[in-house]
């Protein structure tokens, strides 16, 4: 799939912009190149806490395959965010693309054209999470076995074990929900959890994370994993919503932020 037919390109597409330094409406139109576009996409990611300071982005080949695009694309993007000092690219055996920063130049109109043109598209995303996710828990928590809670209870300890290696931290929560969506017993459910963790990440399948946000979701996680365990549906479903709404917040908070620094001709 191309990036023309990526259906997260409503996200990142910008709307038409008249700036003061227009000379002439007849001036050719610049078409921002899709490199352009994925380097937007992962400056929101960072400022979103989705990768940290220090922490090694995706490789360019795992890059292209979530972004579903070209690893040149990728390559361009990364360029682009190491000339504005974003990331560094290292090279050896740990060699890579590392996080520097979380904000720096140009963050605040990087993050408003991926996130603004298709914020409706965001809004139904959290609504319908706000539906699932209470129902995927509850569901686990009428219908796990012996060796689901096992599997949770392995996982919730992976989480905790992590510690601050936000890589690990990531897995081990990917890994967590992904125990208790199987303990529903019908994978058609379970998909549809991580289909709207990837449309919210925009595409890189991580949540926020901050040191906060991590000790919140330690608390989540424990009572999570205790009301399947105990099948406490009702609980379940209540601790999921409260859970999954950490990363709806962090995202309208990042809105309100770049709203709030937008120029005034640009609102």
């Amino acid at each position: 799939m191309t990036i023309a037919n990526d259906p997260m390109r409503r996200l990142i597409e910008p709307g038409p912009r008249d700036g003061p330094g227009s000379t002439s409406i007849l001036e050719p139109v610049r078409m921002r190149s899709a490199g352009e576009h994925i380097a937007d996409r992962l400056v929101t990611a960072i400022a979103l806490g989705e990768f940290v300071p220090g922490q090694r982005l995706p490789t360019e080949r795992d890059l292209a395959s979530m972004l579903s695009v070209s690893r040149t694309t990728v390559r361009e993007a990364i360029q682009r965010l190491s000339a504005l000092g974003y990331v560094e690219v290292r090279r050896g055996r740990n060699g890579g693309a590392y996080v520097l920063q979380g904000s720096g130049p140009d963050a605040a109109d990087m993050i408003r054209r991926t996130l603004l043109p298709g914020w409706d598209r965001f809004e139904r995303l959290f609504d319908f999470r706000h539906l699932i996710e209470p129902l995927i828990a509850r569901t686990a928590a009428e219908r796990r076995t012996a060796e689901d809670i096992e599997r949770i209870t392995e996982t919730l300890q992976d989480y905790r074990d992590a510690g601050t290696d936000r890589e690990a931290s990531r897995a081990a929560d990917q890994a967590l929900h992904e125990s208790i969506a199987r303990a529903t017993q019908n994978p058609y459910v379970a998909n549809l959890s991580g289909l709207i963790r990837n449309e919210i990440s925009l595409g890189f399948g991580a949540e926020p994370y901050s040191a906060q946000i991590r000790a919140d979701a330690i608390k989540h996680h424990a009572n999570l994993a205790g009301a399947v365990a105990a099948a406490d549906g009702d609980a379940a479903a209540d601790i999921a919503r409260t859970h999954f709404a950490l990363t709806e917040s962090v995202v309208r908070k990042l809105v309100r932020t770049v709203e709030d620094a937008a120029p005034e001709d640009a609102t």
